[in-house]
């Protein structure tokens, strides 16, 4: 199995990187994880557990209240709040109870009507129950698949082997100073935004410190407040022709004025080393989600590659092709 890459975890790095350079830590891994394929898209949240609202025994599932002798049971209510979702109001818990009840009981109150009005006999009607019948079995087949899954030495196996991708990779820690250009494609704006970088550059070459300099000149609004300091990161977390200049740089060096895609900098490397891994706990729910959503990907592929699938809509194709494994690190951009 492909571990996930930890540089989509949240670093203590500036927030120049984070805003401007590299793609923010959440972002990135819900992109690599939501290319798990078209029936992921819509599967239940990776958590592993099977949902709250499963019916239990009578015992532990009281009758809350009772709509024209129907009994509403307390795991009713759970069901109504998963599927309404954020759409219940904010209010208090009592309040929150008092309105799942409401919306049960009209939900059956309406119930009653379509049935006198014969409405389940409607094709339309049966349907859309067969595709929610077939949409809660997805659900649950994915549920239980990532639960399955979900072990701790899934988990280990997952962290050692990301561990040993890294071990060699180096990162360097940088400062920069930025000088926007808005539009590229505006040479008179590159060309002032360079010479704002030279004339930095020659202060800095002249003995000023490089952080005083990045605070009283960067364009970049967090640099303004430390210096310009981007923290520690990988040649693959940054823009490449940022990159390229700062992993040539030896400790203490400061760049000549270096072109990107947000305007000119001036890089100085503050250190390099080997790329640190992060704890088996800072991972943790992070390997956690790759965990399950990998082992509902497989299922889906191994279903898919079993099926026959055709497309009647258009001309005849090669078959689908498999989900996306969240398996290669995105590269930041």
């Amino acid at each position: 199995m492909t571990p996930p890459p930890f540089s989509l975890l949240p670093q203590s790095t500036g927030s120049m990187r984070r805003r401007c350079i590299g793609l923010g830590a959440a972002f990135a891994l819900a992109t690599s994880l939501a290319a798990s394929g078209a029936a992921l898209a819509q599967a239940p949240a990776p958590g592993g557990a099977a949902p709250a609202a499963a019916p239990a025994a009578a015992a532990n599932d009281p009758v809350v209240a009772k709509v024209n002798g129907i009994e509403v049971r307390e795991s009713d209510l759970v069901l109504a709040e998963e599927d309404v979702g954020q759409s219940i109001p904010a209010a208090t818990p009592e309040a929150k109870r008092d309105w799942l009840i409401n919306y049960v009981a009209d939900m059956l109150v309406l119930a009653k009507y379509a049935e006198d009005h014969k409405l389940p006999e409607a094709a339309d009607f049966k349907r859309r129950i067969a595709f929610l019948r077939n949409k809660a079995l997805m659900d649950s087949v994915l549920r239980d698949t990532g639960k399955a899954a979900l072990t701790n030495e899934a988990m280990r196996s997952v962290y050692s082997d990301a561990v040993k991708q890294m071990a060699d990779e180096q990162e360097v820690h940088a400062r920069h100073i930025l000088f926007r250009v808005p539009d590229a494609s505006d040479e008179s704006a590159s060309k002032a935004a360079e010479e704002k970088a030279k004339a930095a550059l020659a202060r800095i070459k002249k003995g000023e410190d490089f952080a005083t300099v990045a605070k009283a000149l960067t364009e970049d609004p967090p640099g303004k407040q430390d210096g310009g300091d981007l923290g520690y990161f990988t040649k693959d977390q940054m823009v490449p022709e940022f990159s390229e200049a700062a992993f040539k740089l030896d400790k203490g060096q400061v760049s000549e004025p270096v072109k990107s895609a947000f305007g000119w900098h001036i890089i100085k490397i503050e250190d390099k080393r080997k790329r640190q891994a992060p704890e088996f706990d800072q991972v943790k729910d992070q390997i956690e989600t790759f965990v399950i959503r990998k082992s509902q990907v497989d299922l889906l592929n191994k279903l898919r590659a079993e099926a026959k699938i055709e497309r009647l809509d258009k001309p005849a194709t090669a078959s689908p092709a498999p989900a996306d494994k969240p398996a290669a690190e995105p590269k930041k951009n």
